[in-house]
């Protein structure tokens, strides 16, 4: 089971705009349905983010959280990943409310403030579906992702040791790392540790090879045995990190929110190609890819029966 890969699949986020792509999922029924494609062609981790049905622009809400997560609970067994990133703007409140709600398996955890500068994808696009998009990546440009200390220790504390809820813990700089291993010394989390390495994000680390070899070898000499490693990488290069890493023995995530493409210049038309994708390259590499349960075991989750939903 060392040598199964994890393929988690983030099917829409709260980065990319609805004029940007006709393909992101925008409402609960189409983000189930999404995660549902997404499952069957071999992701076990869905890890999801809710949107205003009618505009499309991220929401904390979770009564619609709770219009897509229990279709997605009877139509597959995946692990459900929810955020507690939320989207730009939300108070640790708002992005904690969905997920106190649901007392999910796992939700994702982003382990130190930062800029998170988006501003550049506006000057992509044409035309505008929505008045609040543009606006919405523009500001970014002035933009701190908040995530203190002492947010970490709450998000934890009222989730993790509340509701048994295990992280998917995002590091988007080798400083998080350390952040995170700050938190194990002290015994704030436990291993085994799911540290998801981003790449790609302006704000973070950039997406060069050197880098994906630097994050790891420093999350090895930091956790030990006491981490799995997963690899996600913004755009374009969605492919060539998540390949590189299965290489070199971790997991990976793909998804719409990650990237809108499939090949160069080609949009992807749903998360399910990007996860037959990478499974169909990491297949033929000689991999095996996990299923859910395999997943649940590796990481150490509570189960699907122990939700809220």
């Amino acid at each position: 089971m060392a040598r199964k890969i994890i393929i988690t699949c983030a099917v829409t986020g709260a980065i990319h705009t609805p004029s940007m792509s006709p393909h992101l999922p925008i409402t609960p029924a189409e983000i189930a349905q999404a995660s549902i494609e997404a499952a069957e062609a071999g992701a076990s981790i869905i890890h999801l983010h809710a949107r205003d049905p009618q505009t499309g622009e991220p929401s904390p809400d979770p009564a619609l959280f709770m219009q897509f997560l229990p279709v997605i609970k009877q139509s597959t067994d995946a692990v459900m990943n929810i955020t507690t990133g939320g989207g730009l703007n939300m108070t640790l409140d708002d992005r904690l409310a969905a997920p106190l709600q649901a007392k999910p398996e796992m939700a994702s955890l982003n382990m130190g403030s930062m800029n998170f500068n988006i501003s550049g994808s506006a000057a992509r696009v044409k035309e505008w579906k929505h008045d609040w998009e543009k606006p919405y990546l523009e500001r970014t440009v002035n933009h701190i992702f908040r995530n203190t200390f002492q947010d970490i220790e709450q998000i934890v504390e009222r989730l993790g040791k509340g509701h048994g809820t295990r992280f998917e813990f995002e590091c988007y700089d080798v400083g998080h790392l350390y952040n995170l291993a700050h938190m194990l010394d002290r015994g704030v989390v436990e291993g085994p540790l799911f540290v998801q390495t981003i790449f790609g994000i302006l704000g973070g680390i950039g997406p060069e090879p050197r880098n994906l070899m630097f994050m790891k070898e420093t999350a090895d000499r930091l956790f030990g045995d006491q981490y799995v490693w997963s690899v996600l990488a913004a755009g374009r290069h969605q492919m060539n990190f998540t390949t590189m890493a299965g290489m070199l023995g971790g997991n990976v995530r793909v998804g719409l929110e990650d990237s809108l493409w499939i090949s160069p210049g080609k949009q992807a038309t749903s998360n399910a190609q990007q996860v037959a994708k990478i499974r169909r390259i990491l297949e033929e590499l000689g991999y095996e890819i996990a299923s859910p349960n395999e997943a649940r075991q590796m990481l150490k989750l509570k189960g699907g029966d122990l939700v809220g939903f």
